[in-house]
């Protein structure tokens, strides 16, 4: 996360049960769009607990990778993870970066400039920082069109309530969730190349209780949203939920499905 963002930063764990599962299975595909110089050290800004990070020092190892987050939670449950010098993990905002002109060979935000303050500030500190020739490189959930697991959750929950409503084309409307929104911001910071593509993969859940109990971990717009209901009220959700997630069969494994929007341009 970056800035002062509404999104809920407060458990590094809970925020890799909700979301660093999926972060893991993304970093992979992402890496292979972005396409960086063959050296060079590489940033990863907005790290969340260091999926992208960890993928790329596993990719590059005698690399210099470098991630930095602004929620103090998570760079510590990131460090805790790190069994060897690389990556470094920095507290630091996206939107203004603590590194010279020109350092990285290649930057990259994963899932995190839906939820910056000033996404466009971030881009352009992104480029700032990056070499000539040097690649930037961000994915965002393509929450409208192609994000199966949380629209199962937020559409349901907004039959029952307004307020999940509100929250729902809040995110869903954002104009980084839109095609042309991410691409639009490239070439707004003065990237050139500037390429988009769309990465899809699946998550297999063991049962409700999977899909369920990593939500209410209290991280991002949902745990936001569930910690202002009334008991009752969750309840509701959670049943309703429970149904669609059945669809009608007994509980059990689902293979749900999600895809990011990714956009490299060159500097």
């Amino acid at each position: 996360m970056s800035g002062t963002s509404t999104y809920n930063a407060s458990n590094g764990e809970a925020y890799q049960l909700f979301l660093g599962r999926w972060t893991t299975l993304l970093a992979p595909p992402l890496l292979d769009f972005a396409e960086f110089p063959p050296d060079g050290p590489l940033l990863d800004v907005g790290t969340g607990t260091g999926s992208l990070a960890f993928a790329m020092a596993a990719r590059w190892p005698p690399r210099q990778i470098v991630a930095i987050d602004v929620a103090e939670p998570y760079i510590a449950y990131a460090r805790s993870q790190t069994a060897r010098p690389s990556p470094t993990f920095e507290l630091g905002d996206a939107g203004a970066l603590q590194y010279a002109a020109n350092t990285f060979a290649g930057t990259a935000a994963q899932l995190v400039l839906n939820f910056v303050p000033d996404a466009k500030a971030a881009v352009s500190e992104m480029r700032r920082v990056t070499r000539a020739g040097g690649i930037v490189v961000a994915a965002v959930w393509d929450f409208r069109g192609g994000l199966v697991f949380q629209r199962l959750l937020w559409d349901t929950a907004a039959g029952i309530d307004p307020q999940a409503g509100v929250a729902r084309d809040r995110l869903f409307s954002a104009a980084l969730a839109l095609p042309d929104g991410l691409p639009q911001l490239f070439r707004v910071a003065g990237l050139g190349d500037v390429q988009r593509g769309s990465i899809t993969f699946r998550m297999n859940f063991a049962n409700f209780e999977d899909y369920w109990q990593p939500l209410l971990g209290g991280q991002g717009p949902f745990g936001s949203y569930v910690a202002t209901l009334s008991v009752d009220m969750r309840d509701k959700i959670e049943e309703a939920v429970r149904r669609a997630y059945s669809s009608g069969a007994p509980d059990g494994e689902r293979s749900l499905i999600a895809t990011a929007w990714a956009v490299r341009g060159k500097v």
